[in-house]
């Protein structure tokens, strides 16, 4: 399953209920400000490096590139632009958005 998050860990506990609640092998988008998890020290970065070993990560380059904060990107997080953003959406048969 592809689980797409689009609000900053810091906003509300959209991520922390993907984690929680997604099963080994799933894939997790990151989108909107929900890219803030993916940049080393944001609170939401522990969370994902806690459950790199269960999860895959991967996050909207063009979103950290708006927010500035593209360099920042914690290791095993894979950037994706647009058409990688539909390819995961293609290869996956469920998709859950959590808002």
């Amino acid at each position: 399953m592809l689980h797409i998050v689009n609000k900053s860990p810091t906003e509300r506990n959209s991520l922390d209920s993907c984690l929680r609640l997604a099963t080994d092998g799933s894939a997790v988008l990151l989108i909107e400000d929900a890219v803030y998890a993916a940049t080393r020290g944001n609170p939401g970065s522990t969370k994902l490096q806690a459950a790199m070993g269960r999860l895959k990560f991967y996050a909207l380059e063009p979103d950290l590139k708006a927010r500035g904060v593209a360099a920042r990107v914690m290791d095993g997080v894979t950037l994706v632009d647009y058409g990688g953003f539909v390819d995961l959406v293609a290869e996956h048969r469920n998709c859950q958005s959590w808002l």
